[in-house]
Parts: structure tokens; sequence; C-alpha cells
């Protein structure tokens, strides 16, 4: 199996990882294998043309998960043709994808906390590749249903492992260039769908979606083969084992930290699939557990929306039709810049040892609530009236999209750094609403419009996000004392946070963390960083001796780097 790992990532395990050993094995304070300070095996060591290479090919397995769940909103009127059923009922096609997405991570998360990211990824995606075939040679509507489902519900493991893999291989201050390119692509994907496909039913037929979806997966696979094993845990456990089988002289009995503990597989399933729905309840959780999923069924009712605006109202074909939803591309790209402009302004305030609050995060969200529900107007009375230029709508969609993104960074960092170790529970908890939601959203948009109008049904949109808008504001002003109240929400106070971090840590080596499935939730966290050196500072000033100053930073580093995933 060792020789098989090594040939699949030869363009990428060299050097860092060899039959011998680079140095002597570093055994940390409690007697176990660690990375040594510049262990070329610890994948935050490797150089930076090798992480970005990685970085760059687990977004493209994203761009394929998101750009598979809206592709088929582009020729659905050719499926329901060819399948003798209503357009209505061929949503269904895009409806069970999302449904994917509900059940895949709470299924591919824990494996890839268990077994590391790698072989995840490669089974995973293979069964993605095969699951559409399916789709595009089904020979009935039932089969092409099922297939959707599959593909959704593999296509759901690259999303929850990705942000895994970027802070596996990033530090908490590099992350922030990495991550906003994956949270920009995680938006790219959904709206170049329907364009690809609206122009390919036009000269082709529907079949032909699904062919360009092979072919994309395809390529991306053979680059998937390349990506090594970056999953810290993991790569000490072989190394242990490589150690132990060479027979060095004090190290016979060496044993990686994960060898040490009582975690199982099931212990993971059970956290994935008990805390989350505890966690949601939550007051915090709750409301933007609501925010968010009226905002993630907008993102697809959007799919059916611009059809009726520039089809429908235009007179444009399903090809042109789909063109302006480039500009929630656009919209995209200018949220996520802005998003990396703050973390890098709240970065150097971390380490100039600032030290934030969770609440910190919603002043991005207090923006984007407010263009929320003003661009959602505009589109909707500007989209209303064909004798208005279509420039004035698409451009409304860029500043909209861009809302949808400041919204949707700003609360899932929120939550991050809120529930610190319990954010994975609570992100998990937040997703699967989100996605149902979604997924709701194909199978009533075209009624919905087709009864209240374009600026009817947009108002009604806007008008519910005009309710949701104080939200931010609300928890900016008093989310401190609604933290303290929680169960889930551990306050930053100097005399419990040693004990928390340390709580933290026999969790997760007792197997109870898990990964999410979010654009945020390895993200870079600038107000954690300031607790790092606040901690840092703490544990300097209180005379301790600098052996054990440099354990303590290491267990606080540590830990609280995974806060950020």
């Amino acid at each position: 199996m060792d020789r098989i790992e090594r040939l699949l990532s030869r363009p990428t395990a060299k050097p860092y990882r060899s039959k011998g050993l680079s140095s002597t094995p570093h055994i940390n304070s409690r007697g176990q294998l660690d990375f040594a300070p510049g262990d070329i095996e610890n994948p935050k060591n490797w150089s930076a043309s090798r992480r970005w290479y990685i970085t760059v090919v687990s977004v493209l397995l994203v761009v394929n998960a998101t750009f598979a769940s809206s592709s088929p909103s582009g020729c659905l009127t050719g499926i329901a043709s060819h399948f003798s059923v209503s357009v209505e009922a061929s949503g269904l096609v895009i409806t069970l994808f999302l449904l994917g997405y509900c059940f895949g991570p709470l299924f591919w998360a824990p494996l890839s906390e268990f077994y590391g990211r790698r072989w995840i990824f490669y089974i995973s995606f293979t069964l993605y590749l095969a699951f559409n075939f399916l789709c595009a040679f089904a020979p009935n509507f039932g089969s092409l249903l099922v297939g959707r489902f599959l593909t959704g519900t593999c296509a759901a493991a690259p999303l929850s492992n990705a942000p895994g893999v970027l802070a596996d291989i990033w530090g908490p201050v590099e992350r922030g260039n990495a991550m906003a390119l994956f949270s920009m692509m995680t938006f790219v994907g959904p709206a170049l769908g329907p364009v690809i496909s609206g122009f390919l039913e036009l000269k082709e037929d529907w079949r032909w979606n699904f062919y360009v979806l092979l072919w994309f997966a395809g390529v991306t696979e053979l680059l998937m083969f390349t990506i090594p094993e970056t999953l810290a845990s993991a790569i000490l456990l072989k190394k242990a084992r490589r150690i132990r089988k060479m027979k060095i002289e004090g190290f016979e009995n060496v044993k990686a930290p994960v060898e040490e503990t009582d975690r199982s597989l099931a212990g993971l399933y059970k956290v994935a699939l008990t805390r989350p729905w505890r966690i949601l309840v939550d007051p915090i959780s709750f409301a933007t557990a609501v925010y968010l999923s009226v905002v993630y069924m907008l993102l697809y009712m959007l799919f059916t929306i611009y059809p009726i605006v520039f089809q429908q109202k235009r007179g444009w074909n399903s090809g042109v039709g789909e063109l302006p939803l480039i500009g929630t591309v656009v919209g995209a790209v200018l949220g996520g810049s802005f998003i990396f402009w703050v973390s890098a302004r709240d970065r150097k305030r971390a380490e100039a040892g600032h030290r934030g609050r969770p609440e910190d995060r919603l002043p991005v969200a207090m923006l984007g609530g407010v263009l929320f529900p003003v661009t959602m107007f505009w589109f909707a009375w500007t989209g209303e009236y064909d004798s208005i230029h279509w420039v004035v709508p698409t451009l409304a969609g860029v500043f909209l999209s861009t809302s949808i993104l400041l919204i949707f960074v700003a609360y899932l960092n929120y939550l991050t750094d809120t529930y610190l170790m319990y954010a994975a529970s609570a992100l998990a908890a937040n997703t699967v609403c989100r996605s149902a939601c979604g997924a709701a959203a194909p199978l009533f948009t075209q009624y919905m419009f087709d009864a209240l109008g374009v600026g009817g049904g947009g108002s009604l949109i806007g008008g519910v996000a005009c309710l949701l808008a104080p939200i931010p504001f609300v928890f900016y002003k008093y989310g401190e004392p609604i933290r303290r109240r929680s169960k889930f929400a551990p306050t930053e106070d100097d005399g419990e946070r040693e004990k928390e971090i340390e709580q933290r840590r026999d969790e997760e080596e007792g197997g109870g963390v898990i990964e999410d499935v979010d654009i945020a939730s390895s993200s870079e966290s600038s107000i954690t960083l300031g607790m790092v050196e606040a901690e840092r500072k703490k544990h300097k000033e209180g005379g301790e001796d600098s052996a054990r100053e440099r354990d303590g930073d290491e267990i606080i580093e540590k830990a609280l780097e995974k806060d950020t995933s």
C-alpha cells in the first residue's frame, strides 16, 4: 500500500517522504512522536510552490462539485422534453444533488479525520465520476435522479475535505490568500454552470451538459492523484510505523499521538450525528442558520429567476439568457477581494497584540445585510420591465452576489470564533439547514414568480431580507452576554482559557472533532490569532521556565490553529 501511495503522489511526494528518515525522530513533552522544527515531512514546511499546487488542485475539486450543482439548470427544458415530465419536475435534478450536500458531509468528514484526506479524495471523487456516467447515459428519469443524488453525496467530500487540506498546509497567518481563492471559487462554479449548459442545449442536447462534467472531472482526477497526504496525524502515524519497522535504537516503541488515544470511527460518527442538532437550538447558531438558509435559497433561486427575467421577458435564447449570471461571478470576486482586505487588516491588528472578540466579524455582515435587500429590490423592479436596459438588472446582480458572499463569510467566521472547539458541529448543522433550503428552491421558484411577477416575488425576498438585516447589529451589541449564557460558546475569560484549550485537545484526541463542509470552516481567524498572542504574553509574564513556556505556547497555538479549521 505504501508503494502505491508513493507512486501516485510522486510529483509532489519528494522530498517530503522517503524510505528512510531525514533526521533523528523528534519526541514531544508527552513522549510521543512529533514534527521537529523545520521538519520537511510537516506539510506546513513544504515549499510555497508545492503548497500552492495542492491548493489549486483542491480548489479544482471544489469547482467540480459546485459547477455540477447548478449546471443542469440551463437545460431543464431539454430534460423535461426528453423524459416527458414537467419543467418543475426536472428541477429535481438540482434538488436531489443539493440533498446529497446535506448527507455527504456527515458521512465523509469523520472518515477524513480517521483515515486521512487523500484516500477519501480518491474514493469519493472516483465515485463522483462513475455516478456522472449514470447521469450522462440515464435511460429514464428515475435513474437520472438517483445518479444526481449520489453525485451530490460524493461531491460533498471535496467540499468538506478541501478546507481541511488548506488548514493542514497553511499556517493561520498565511492562509488568507488561499481561503480568499477558495471562497470565490465556491460562488464561481454555480454561476458558470447554467451559462455553459444553456449554450450546450442550443447546439446539442441536455446530455452534453453531463459529458462536460465527465471531461472536467476526468482531467481533475488525474491531477488529484498527485496530491500527497496532508493530515498531520495521518503522516505522523505512518512515520511512527516506519520508525518501528526500522528498529532504530531507542525508538523501537515510539508512537504517534493518535495511537495513544481512545478515538474510534464510531465515536467520530456519534459526534457528527448528534452534537450539531444540540448546538442548532443555541440562539446564535439558530439565528445564523435561519439567515444563511434564506440567503442560500436565494442563491439557487437565481438560476430560475434569471431565465425568467432575460429569456421569458426579453426573448433571449437559453444561451445568451444565462450570460448575465457572469455578473454574479464579478460580484463574488469583488466580495472576495473585500474580505481579503478586511482579513489582512485584522491580521495586522492581531499580530500587534490586539485581542479581538467574535463580534468583530459582524461589521462585514452588517454591510452585506444592508446591501442584500437594497440590491434585491433593485434587481426585482428593474427586471420586471423589459423597457429598462438589461445592464441595469445585471449590475444589480453584481452587487447582490457581493452581498451574499459578505454575509456568508462573515457569519461563518463568526460561528467559528463563537463556538471554538465546537465550531465544526455548529457549521455542520448550519450546512445541513441551508442545503435543505437550497434544495427546495427549484421546486417553487417558477410558481412563485409566475404568480407574483418578478417585482412582487423579488420584493417578497427583499422584505424577508429587511426583517433579517438587524440580526448582525443585535449580535454585535448583545452577542457577548448571549455567549456567556450558552453551553457551547465559551467566553474568552483569561482564567478559563487554558482550561478550555486543554479540554478541546483532549476531546480531539478522543475522536470528538470533525471537519465541516463550508467555505469558511478553515478560514483564517485573526481574532483567534490575537488570543494566541495574548496567551503567549500571559505565559511569559508568569515567570515559568523557558521549556514549559515553549511547550505551553505549542499547545495553545496548535489548539487555536485547529479552531480556525
